[in-house]
């Protein structure tokens, strides 16, 4: 069997092979054990990764970013004049991983690829890594590994640091952009992540620019004017020497680990800078001090003493750094341990964790084609009762016609004040419904803009509504996607709600225009589930809240029918709850 394991990093990525019968091995990738996860975008919008994005970063730094993963929450990055999803960043670099291994393995692609990523990773991030990995061109069995979890079971795979059943240990991982630490037990199957916590502003990167800043306290008083253009650049000589400064203060870290001092070479008008090791660590103590209390901390909460530990591990490539491990020694008098490479140590402890130890596999993903739209699913899930139809109310005299036209920009602009909820319908059941065949029509639209399907959906709305075709005076941004669509407002536009209803052709496109608005909502944590019925149909509908608007996805039996709704949300205090409230006030539709 064929395994490949993926350490896609914030810094670097590491790929660790397993074929043949023979022992796991790095996959050298551009004669590196350690790939950098950088992208560049090309003036056609294709993306170059590793070392190659490097290099075409001193040519125009503009179009490179050094780190997508540690982008990860955002929806897209501006590379130069092109839009890259953070999706595709990563599935570029995956991309690179899948190239080099399949062309080792002679044109074969591996059974299983397993992907690690922080544990405090929800399910919305891990999506975000498992659409990576099946656009990069996976198509095998995925499993997803918690990082800590690979750590441990590379410590254990060492026969002099084997753990038995009840036995713990204290991984601490410093990688480039985040600080994590993990408690680890071991039981009669693997190994189970008991505690953990992190540090999101702690990384490798922070020691960067920490020294930077040291860098810049002593040779910018000689051209203040010149430094200011190089920590904001505004032209492309300005982006390529900060892009070589950054390099040249990295290297020097990474040196200072070894020796005890170094010199970082200077863009003209300034000198060249020799800095110490004591330096660097007198710039740094106070938050590596952070990260060991930190550890200290979730030992404690657990009630547990460091002399109870089977070993605390260092793992990520800053945890390179002597501090690190002298500070572990003065504070929780334990001699911390690294073993091999701590930049593979997760990589290649991925291969030695049971089934129990993962986090996701393949069975447990969602299907590829839905992940692929940008759907992520939230960490918690709550349920609600079955929601009744609501009770018909007489219908509502409208006034003058609203203006639909909210642009994108405006819709930004009033982002405090409006909370978005998607409602996706796949609308099932029998008379006085359309018949679910009709429905994969688009059939004729009264003056409206609404079909047969789309006015069943509806119920009561139309007629306490201002309604008319279309939806791109709401969404804009969406105004290229197919379907027939109709919007409603209900009350001031910025201030009432404001409802979208969609038909496409297939239930497939419904599931698919789902998942694409509910990415709108970005990363969210709490998640209610309800059934409904109405009209005679019947379904059930997930609401979200973000920070500053919240999704509902209302799904139905089988019919392809997509809406949106926007409801203000002045204080952003708006709960999944209440939209749940909403939608069966306002929204549901009742009996005709």
């Amino acid at each position: 069997m064929r395994v490949l394991s993926v350490d896609l990093g914030t810094s670097n990525t590491v790929a660790v092979l397993a074929a043949h019968g023979r022992p796991p091995r790095v996959i050298e990738l551009d004669g590196s054990a350690t790939m950098p996860s950088a992208v560049f975008a090309t003036e056609d919008g294709g993306l170059i990764v590793g070392r190659d994005a490097e290099r075409r970063a001193r040519l125009d730094p503009s179009r490179f970013e050094p780190n997508p993963k540690r982008r990860v929450d955002e929806s897209t990055l501006l590379l130069g004049d092109h839009v890259i999803t953070v999706t595709d960043a990563l599935a570029a670099v995956l991309h690179r991983v899948a190239e080099e291994t399949t062309r080792q393995l002679g044109g074969a692609q591996p059974d299983e690829v397993r992907l690690t990523h922080p544990a405090q990773w929800g399910s919305v991030r891990r999506n975000v890594l498992l659409s990576a990995a099946r656009l990069a061109g996976f198509n095998c069995n995925l499993v997803l590994v918690p990082e800590p979890v690979a750590a441990a079971a590379h410590f254990a795979s060492f026969p002099d640091r084997a753990l038995g059943p009840g036995q713990v240990l204290a991984v601490y991982d410093l990688g480039a952009g985040t600080f994590d630490c993990a408690i680890v037990g071991a039981n009669q199957s693997g190994f189970a992540v008991l505690a953990e916590d992190g540090l999101g502003d702690l990384g490798g990167l922070d020691v960067d620019q920490a020294l930077l800043e040291h860098i810049g306290r002593q040779v910018s008083n000689k051209d203040p004017q010149r430094w200011q253009r190089l920590l904001r650049p505004d032209t492309t000589a300005d982006r390529r020497a900060q892009r070589a400064l950054r390099e040249d203060v990295r290297a020097a870290k990474e040196t200072l680990s070894r020796h005890p001092q170094t010199e970082v070479p200077m863009p003209e008008p300034f000198e060249d800078v020799l800095v110490t090791r004591a330096e660097l660590e007198g710039l740094v103590r106070p938050t590596m001090l952070r990260s060991v209390e930190l550890l200290s901390s979730v030992l404690r909460s657990n009630g547990m003493a460091p002399e109870q530990l089977a070993g605390i591990y260092l793992v990520g490539g800053s945890s390179r750094l002597p501090l690190v491990a002298s500070l572990i020694g003065e504070q929780l008098r334990v001699v911390p341990t690294t073993l091999d490479q701590p930049e593979t140590a997760v990589a290649f402890g991925a291969h030695h964790v049971a089934r129990d130890g993962a986090t996701m596999w393949t069975n447990d993903i969602r299907p590829a084609p839905t992940a692929q739209l940008g759907y992520r699913e939230p960490d918690t899930v709550r349920t609600r009762p079955v929601a009744p139809p609501p009770v018909p109310q007489p219908p509502v005299e409208s006034g003058s016609r609203r203006n639909l036209l909210i642009g994108l920009g405006a819709l930004a602009a009033v982002a405090v004040l409006v909370a978005v909820v998607t409602i996706v319908l796949r609308v099932g059941g029998s008379s006085p419904a359309p018949s679910a065949s009709e429905c994969f029509q688009p059939g004729p639209r009264d003056d409206k803009g609404f079909t047969a399907c789309l006015r069943n959906l509806a119920g009561t709305v139309p007629e306490r509504a201002n309604c008319a075709p279309g939806w791109q005076r709401v969404m804009p941004g969406v105004r290229e996607l197919s379907g027939t669509v109709v919007s409603c407002s209900i009350g001031n536009p910025n201030e009432g709600t404001q409802i979208v209803y969609t038909q496409l052709d297939s239930q497939e496109a419904a599931a698919a225009r789902a998942d694409l608005l509910l990415s709108f909502n970005g990363v969210h944590s709490d998640q209610v589930e309800a059934d409904w019925t109405g009209n005679g149909l019947s379904g059930s509908y997930r609401a979200v809240t973000g920070v500053d608007f919240g999704t509902l996805v209302f799904t139905v039996d089988d019919r392809p029918l997509v809406g949106m709704l926007l409801q203000p949300n002045p204080g952003r205090d708006l709960r999944p709850d209440d939209l749940a409230d909403e939608f069966e006030k306002t929204v549901q539709p009742g009996l005709a």
